[in-house]
């Protein structure tokens, strides 16, 4: 059962009687947030901006069927991965599936195995990050490493990534958009997250080896 606000059933009803001035709301709350998304299935931001753009048309067409099962955004975000899906395969892109989670991330040999004392616990730890303050130079570089690590992410692991980490949506939510398990959640979610960390630290490696 969906606990639906108070504000959320007024727009949905505004939306439901042809209210311009709530759709337009809509658009301007979301649209940013289903680019990412939408950008994180097809090849270009001119691909992703027509799937955003099909998203309210068919958001126009179907909130008058929308029963309120899931929360307005957790249906909004739904409508458009399916229309990004059908685009992906459209423009000939690799498909890959959710559950296709792609090859360990973190090398194994970095963890105590079986036998060992603390067994899957780090032999060595994570190279710690160095202090930089938002907007220094260190900081702007590994936001950019960050972000092409996530573009080479595979599809399944890129999307939970950004639904998750750049967008703030919980990991139910996630699982409602994607219609996936929580188990399947998980595993995508930590393997993009080792991935993109790996990056980080064999930036941070390499450039502390260049002082």
């Amino acid at each position: 059962m969906v606990t639906r606000t108070a504000d959320e059933a007024a727009l949905l009803t505004a939306l439901r009687s042809g209210d311009q001035r709530a759709f337009a709301q809509l658009v301007d709350e979301y649209s940013p947030a289903l680019l990412r998304v939408a950008r994180t299935y097809v090849a270009d931001a001119p691909a992703a901006e027509d799937v955003v753009q099909e998203t309210w048309i068919a958001v126009v067409k179907g909130i008058g069927g929308f029963e309120g099962r899931s929360s307005l955004k957790t249906w909004l975000f739904a409508v458009l991965t399916n229309i990004a899906k059908r685009r992906g395969v459209r423009d000939h892109r690799r498909k890959e599936t959710l559950t296709d989670f792609g090859a360990a991330t973190v090398d194994p040999a970095r963890f105590h195995g079986p036998g060992e004392r603390g067994v899957g616990s780090w032999k060595e730890p994570p190279t710690p990050f160095p202090d930089s303050p938002e907007g220094s130079v260190l900081h702007r570089e590994l936001l950019e490493v960050a972000g092409r690590e996530l573009d080479k992410l595979p599809e399944g692991q890129r999307t939970v990534v950004t639904l998750r980490d750049m967008l703030g949506f919980d990991a139910a939510e996630v699982c409602d958009v994607l219609d996936i398990s929580p188990g399947n959640q998980r595993v995508l979610l930590h393997r993009g997250r080792a991935a993109i960390r790996q990056s980080l630290e064999d930036y941070v490696r390499s450039s502390q080896r260049e002082r």
